[in-house]
């Protein structure tokens, strides 16, 4: 019998060899190669195979069955060819068993005797390559009365390596290693076809179909979609994961800025049944002076759903919504593209055939179905003055038969075939809203809330939530590696329900239990890129939970104190494709410790967040990554990185590391995200290494900063002299303050710690827009 070592190296073998021992393989069919304007062009017997590059980190393959691809097949996702792939140099060469393209940064090897394709970086390190048997294969199918094929290409990763992204699922895992992905929309469950491996590239699956990403065999990474005329895919390499997902959204899109507000506190429920309710629970945020800066209509304000027209319980809904923004109030409203037949903008739209046949939802796919969309539904509402829109069911979904499937893959689309359009609705859905919005007016800055994405929606000004989870520990965990899968997917906005949809305490709030459970989500919610409370539940306001409520106006605070910081990040996400939100391999990939840490998480690059997933908890372990000291932002401790340690976790404390060389900025208290403050800004400052941070300010809505009307302050600490550097500010933007101040606060035991705002600062800094220099510290 083979020992382990032994029959390793023999399924090695085999697998290079692409047969087992007794067999032969079959003959092969004629392969060729030639250079092409853009890159290697290939027949593979009747198979078509054409390798661009892209750019010297992006390789795009291409290949058909049986030719040319046919028909028109477009994809949306990706921008403009000149956009997604502009080319670079490259280098052609051949010899009797490959083909091989070579750029600045990679080198594709295209075999001669097989037809497989494989990825190095330039200096020869192997990243990815194809089976060594039939890596691509073509089924063909007759779906939806068109013959279209099954493709599948199987790739064959190395012993080690890690595979996150995919969007958005529900499994728990973070590293998908070993597991198979559907990806397929469906509540909960987010479908973006972009695999990022721990080796420093990524697959982008180029398709909207229903797609499985199959790893149950190690040695084996198969891609599979139902529908489609090519195996289609990119590699880019990083290798840093930031670097990927920048060269991602360089392809397919960059992310806008949110309106400022957007990163306040978002108080929903299922749901409030009228304005009056709504301003009652505004007016008694703001006499609390427990910050907020939005309340959210949920469903079933309608007459008719898909109509905006009111039912009875609302009254002169422009005036109520005047009242709430002079409260510094923002309103988002719940949109669905599922429509009632009886509804007149159903009968537009069925008129023109604008449906999707033998459903109730519009064909988002479609430029006149949006167009009637807008004009009929939404426009109307953005005129009343709501400030955001809710697209809940943006899968989309039908309640009958039965939910969750993905009812597009057996319709017919004006885009194509659904089977190969399956997962497209979310992106064509939130794009069309967007540009009619900006079409209308460019002194509101996009905000939609979905539950679903694809490919490129990043570009759009939505946040997606996770859809209706659990209200239980099991679904509070989940979300934490869900979370950053989907970050890792390219997409950089991302929140959920605090304290979970479904009620599985029946609703019973003031069951002891929840409320902790509520606490913890509420501590892991302060933590995401966008920061809301929704659930199917009576009431669902911060005093509700009287039981913790102290503890959720402190987290809340903390929220609103970090604006300047979150604001800052913000901007980094638009102007340099940055994450917010980032899981430990993004910062610390070459550390395999932190290979499959889901459930902990980097909150831009200072904050190490360690949510407490589990009940009647009090400490938790975790994983401090390579750094020269860590802090706890609660008492000011330092320890060292690279170690496990059990910090404390009590009910109101969740446990928070700060990176040494951070300069934290924490604005004054405040009740609402643009409120001008009424103080300095506390800098603080953690010491142990040198430390950057970029101060970014607008007028916080509007697009006028895309024409340049911002400013940035650039920030420097030099830990060897203790010297803080303010440096000269770049740019301004109307209402800028002329002149502010700084409290500089080194931050120790004791000191500079928690929520609240540290009153005696190391230095006090007066600064008016030139660099300054000061020493604080010895």
């Amino acid at each position: 019998m083979l020992c382990s070592a032994a029959l390793a190296a023999s399924l090695l073998s085999w697998t290079a060899l692409g047969q087992m021992p007794g067999q032969s393989i079959p003959d092969q069919p004629t392969i060729t190669a030639v250079q092409s304007p853009n890159g290697l062009h290939a027949a593979v017997g009747h198979e078509v195979v054409d390798i661009t590059v892209c750019s010297d980190s992006v390789i795009h393959v291409v290949a058909t069955p049986d030719g040319p691809e046919r028909g028109n097949h477009p994809h949306p996702w990706m921008l403009d060819a000149r956009q997604s792939c502009p080319g670079a140099p490259f280098q052609f060469a051949t010899n009797d068993k490959l083909a091989t393209l070579t750029t600045g940064t990679l080198r594709v090897d295209f075999s001669l005797t097989r037809g497989n394709i494989s990825f190095l970086q330039a200096g020869g390190m192997a990243l990815l390559h194809e089976g060594n048997g039939v890596p691509r294969t073509y089924e063909p199918v007759e779906l939806n009365g068109e013959h279209t094929w099954q493709t599948t290409d199987r790739f064959a990763p190395d012993a080690t390596e890690a595979f996150y992204g995919l969007g958005q699922h529900q499994s728990g895992m973070f590293n998908y290693r070993g597991a198979t992905i559907e990806l397929g929309q469906d509540n909960t469950d987010v479908a973006i076809p972009l695999l990022v491996s721990s080796k420093g590239y990524a697959i982008l699956w180029n398709t909207a179909a229903l797609t499985y990403v199959d790893n149950r065999f190690p040695l084996e990474l198969k891609f599979s979609s139902i529908a489609g005329e090519a195996v289609d895919y990119y590699v880019i390499y990083g290798p840093e994961m930031d670097n990927i997902i920048h060269q991602y959204r360089s392809m397919t899109g960059h992310a806008p800025m949110l309106p400022k507000w957007a990163f306040g506190y978002f108080q929903s429920k299922d749901r409030y049944v009228s304005l009056d309710e709504i301003q009652k629970i505004a007016k008694r945020y703001r006499g609390k002076h427990i910050p907020l800066d939005a309340m959210v209509q949920d469903w079933f304000w309608w007459k008719t759903e898909g109509d905006p027209v009111f039912n009875a319980n609302y009254h002169d809904v422009a005036k109520d919504l005047d009242t709430l923004h002079q409260e510094h109030v923002h309103a988002m409203i719940s949109v669905w593209g599922l429509l009632d037949p009886n509804s007149e903008t159903y009968k537009v739209l069925d008129d023109q055939h604008d449906l999707v046949p033998g459903a109730h939802v519009y064909d988002a796919t479609n430029p006149g179905a949006r167009d009637i969309y807008w004009n009929h539904l939404v426009s109307k509402l953005l005129s009343q003055g709501w400030d955001a829109f809710w697209l809940d069911s943006a899968e989309p979904e039908e309640y009958w038969p039965h939910f969750g499937d993905a009812i597009l893959r057996s319709k017919q689309l004006a885009i194509g075939n659904g089977a190969e359009y399956t997962n497209v609705f979310p992106l064509m859905h939130t794009l069309g809203v967007q540009d009619h919005w900006k079409a209308a007016t460019d002194q509101k800055r996009v905000f939609l809330l979905t539950r679903s994405a694809f490919l490129g929606q990043q570009r759009v000004g939505a946040t997606v939530w996770s859809g209706d989870v659990y209200s239980t520990y099991w679904g509070l965990s989940h979300q934490v590696p869900a979370g950053l899968n989907f970050a890792l997917s390219g997409y950089p906005y991302w929140t959920t329900d605090i304290g979970g949809y479904w009620p599985a305490y029946e609703g019973k709030t003031q069951i002891a239990d929840y409320q902790e459970l509520y606490a913890r989500w509420f501590e892991f919610g302060v933590f995401c890129p966008i920061f809301r409370s929704h659930g199917h539940r009576p009431e669902n306001e911060i005093w509700t939970y009287n039981k913790v409520e102290p503890t959720l106006v402190t987290y809340d605070r903390l929220r609103y104190r970090l604006v300047p910081y979150i604001y800052s990040l913000a901007w980094k996400v638009s102007s340099e494709d940055y994450t917010i939100q980032r899981p430990l391999v993004m910062d610390w990939r070459a550390d395999p410790e932190v290979w499959n840490i889901g459930n902990q998480f980097m909150f831009g690059p200072a904050i190490l967040v360690n949510p407490v997933l589990e009940a009647n908890a009090t400490s938790r372990s975790i994983y401090l990554p390579e750094s020269a000291a860590w802090y706890n932002f609660w008492t000011g401790d330092s320890v060292k990185g690279s170690q496990v340690i059990i910090a404390d976790a009590p009910l109101d404390r969740m446990p928070l590391y700060v990176r040494a060389g951070t300069i934290l900025p924490l604005g004054p208290e405040i009740e609402y995200a643009e409120q001008a403050p009424e103080g300095p800004i506390e800098l603080r400052i953690y010491r142990g290494a040198d430390g950057r941070f970029d101060l970014y300010q607008d007028s916080g809505d509007g697009y006028q900063y895309e024409k340049g009307q911002h400013a940035v302050i650039p920030l420097h600490w030099d830990d060897t002299n203790s010297t803080l550097t303010i440096g000269t500010r770049q740019g301004s933007y109307p209402g800028m303050p002329a002149k502010m101040d700084f409290h500089v606060v080194l931050v120790a035991k004791g000191k500079g710690v928690g929520e609240t705002v540290t009153t005696a600062a190391d230095r006090n800094v007066s600064y008016e827009g030139k660099e300054i220099a000061v020493k604080a510290g010895p």
